[in-house]
């Protein structure tokens, strides 16, 4: 994969690391954004998607790993899909390993998981505080 997520800073417990299923045939990236599918499972990103978290650790496909750690609680560089936004703006998966400024509808939705700590331009890789799980 590319883009993934780079870690600025953990908060909480070290990142308040959650256990996802991950199908076994599939390899993940460390730092990438997993979206949360139904009966707890991880998978790769896609835009309007709600976030499981970042991946802590890679996943080789077929290793007989059946779960992963995910980070949602910390800082880290995200590259914007999208136009940009300022400061401040929630931000909802924009596709594979991307955030985009979110709608405001989409927080009832549970699609906001983060939100900008800098404005940022479009394309442009910028710092965001994640938060995933609880309310923003």
């Amino acid at each position: 994969m590319a883009d993934e997520a780079v870690i600025v800073e953990l908060l909480g417990d070290k990142g308040d690391v959650m256990q996802f299923n991950v199908a076994d045939g599939i390899g993940i990236a460390k730092g990438a954004i997993l979206q949360i599918t139904d009966n707890r499972v991880a998978a790769a990103s896609a835009a309007d998607k709600p976030v499981a978290g970042i991946a802590c650790s890679e996943k080789v496909a077929s290793d007989g790993q059946l779960t992963l750690g995910v980070y949602t609680n910390g800082i880290f560089d995200i590259l914007d899909s999208g136009a940009g936004g300022a400061v401040g703006l929630g931000v909802a998966l924009g596709g594979i390993n991307t955030v985009r400024s979110a709608a405001a509808t989409e927080a009832e939705q549970g699609l906001i998981f983060g939100h900008r700590l800098a404005t940022a331009g479009a394309a442009a890789t910028e710092e965001v505080r994640v938060l995933v799980g609880k309310h923003h």
